[in-house]
């Protein structure tokens, strides 16, 4: 048996499956019906203790080609119902052993129905997974003595760079926590990606010569990583930039916006996007638990495209003077929704052009002299 500990007292007990080890995080929801296996192994997960809506999980297994990243970063997991036995063709290994290989504890049979309620009236709040020897007293004392992660980029963020040959583009992707799906995207297109750390400088980036510069999604607070805002300040103007959830937060940052934290957040394959340019709605995957501050845009020269029909919160910028533009959501989501994939097409479309302005505008200079 297993007991998770909210920090405000309320206790659920139930039957422990992965790793026995007792861990500590931020205890949030994702409402999606499927993709437990990309949430996992998702880095924007880093430090966190996910709770499942959707009652099943673990009923198709576990498949290597469907993770974001190598090593999970998640720091618990938490469902109605653990499938033992799981059913696909392409299954590899059950839940439980991935799971207890990672180190990652879970617990089973409680009610994530009401779980779920305190978290949306609550907001998150840290929470403990431990066997129910240990009192509810204890518990709470360890977690009021015991502080949240703030460095989660720095653990998840590769430590070196990395290319992904193509013959197309040459796309710098910074990696705040990226999310392999983006790689997927890219490599469809036949782009040349250089992958890199969160820290990388815009003399750096430069160096490598990119046509364009993705800014990847990645966990926690946008502000605790100061050194990308820079980044990001320097290469706004100088190279096409695209950003994606933490790298659109980001974006804001540096173009003198402000972000916030979001009382539950948004963790989901469901959530309705509406694009202002064209009227268009858009079904989602998103997680976050920052959002960009609409009134902070202002003064600003960026300018909102997408807000949530959920609650209105801010989805889409783009720069009104250069070639950069950021969206909250992934549309490089897998197992989906896709409707955004086109996105990145969007993206190489403003490299592009902004390559033919370069050469009018060197033509043009040529004629003068």
């Amino acid at each position: 048996m297993k007991q998770l500990v909210l920090e405000d007292g309320t206790v659920f007990k139930g039957e422990g499956f992965g790793s026995d080890r007792e861990t500590i995080g931020e205890v949030v929801f994702n409402t999606g019906m499927t993709g437990y296996q990309e949430v996992i192994s998702d880095p924007s997960y880093c430090g966190q203790l996910v709770t499942f809506t959707y009652p099943l999980v673990g009923n198709y297994g576990i498949n290597r080609d469907d993770f974001e990243t190598v090593n999970p970063a998640i720091l618990g997991v938490i469902v109605k119902e653990h499938c033992e036995f799981p059913s696909n063709f392409r299954n590899e290994e059950t839940l439980d052993s991935f799971l207890k290989a990672k180190k990652i504890p879970g617990i089973s049979g409680i009610d994530t129905r009401k779980l779920t309620k305190i978290i949306r009236e609550y907001g998150t709040m840290k929470a403990m997974i431990t066997s129910v020897d240990r009192s509810v007293e204890e518990v709470l004392r360890i977690l009021e003595d015991t502080p949240l992660a703030t460095d989660q980029v720095k653990q998840v963020s590769t430590v070196k760079p990395y290319v992904v040959p193509g013959r197309g583009y040459r796309i710098v992707l910074v990696d705040y926590g990226m999310k392999h799906g983006i790689l997927r995207e890219f490599t469809k297109r036949n782009c040349h990606v250089t992958v890199v750390p969160y820290n990388t400088s815009a003399e750096e980036i430069e160096r490598l010569k990119p046509d364009g510069v993705m800014l990847s999604n990645g966990p926690g607070d946008p502000k605790s990583v100061p050194e990308a805002i820079q980044t990001i300040r320097d290469l706004i103007g100088a190279i096409p930039v695209f950003g994606i959830c933490l790298g659109h937060q980001l974006i804001a940052l540096a173009a003198g916006a402000d972000t916030s934290k979001m009382k539950f957040g948004h963790r989901g394959a469901n959530q309705p996007v509406k694009d202002l340019r064209t009227g268009r709605t858009f079904i989602t995957s998103q997680n976050h638990g920052y959002a960009v501050d609409q009134e902070s845009l202002e003064s600003t020269k960026l300018r909102l495209t997408q807000f949530s029909l959920n609650d209105e919160t801010v989805e889409g910028l783009e720069h009104a003077l250069h070639p950069v533009f950021s969206v909250q959501y992934h549309p490089e989501s897998s197992p989906g929704p896709e409707d955004t994939s086109h996105l990145f097409d969007e993206f190489l479309q403003r490299i592009k052009d902004a390559q033919g302005t370069k050469k009018e505008d060197s033509t043009c200079l040529s004629v003068q002299i």
